[in-house]
């Protein structure tokens, strides 16, 4: 859009007092053109992407490094199968985090971003579970050492209760809640 077509776009026409635009709508946002949705969309998913990166990262590098300490040896048969599943998720949480930027990388120039979109957006929420998967795994292994196992597994099981209501439960919460007031 050039600044002629903004400055045109601002331009109060009848209709609407706010906007101009037919109807009564005053707390209703401008519409944004489709292909600036889609950028911008996706421009979120890469900062999002950076971040959910970050986190996976280091603490699969963490515990990549568990398995060559003295005490790992030492440890019994639960704890072993716990690294493993946990290693195992913490692999595949940086596998669906990363892949956004590789589909996009191979598929750019395709004019398939919409579909781009869509697919790292699930990916992302699928990465996202497989990230709170690896951290309660990683604290059962970590606090099945330091305290008893069943102290060990209801603070786990307290910490994923926590991770379920602030990552998944309390989006759901607001966005029913805006459906609400959009409703109204």
């Amino acid at each position: 859009m050039s600044m002629t077509d903004r400055s045109l776009s601002n331009v109060p026409q009848p209709g609407c007092p706010c906007c101009g635009r037919a109807g009564d709508h005053s707390t209703a946002e401008p519409q944004e053109p489709e292909r600036e949705r889609v950028n911008r969309r996706w421009n979120e998913i890469l900062q999002e992407t950076r971040v959910a990166q970050t986190g996976v990262q280091i603490l699969f590098g963490f515990l990549l490094s568990v398995a060559f300490t003295a005490h790992f040896h030492k440890l019994g048969t639960f704890d072993h199968v716990v690294y493993v599943i946990t290693v195992i998720l913490g692999a595949s949480a940086t596998g669906a985090l990363i892949a956004p930027v590789s589909i996009h990388r191979l598929l750019s120039g395709q004019r398939m971003k919409d579909h781009i979109v869509r697919v790292a957006g699930r990916l992302m929420v699928f990465g996202m579970v497989l990230l709170a998967l690896t951290i309660g795994g990683t604290l059962l292994l970590l606090l099945h050492v330091v305290v008893p196992s069943l102290l060990a597994e209801l603070l786990v099981g307290g910490v994923m209760l926590w991770f379920a209501m602030c990552w998944y439960g309390l989006p759901v919460w607001l966005r029913r809640r805006s459906a609400r007031g959009d409703q109204a």
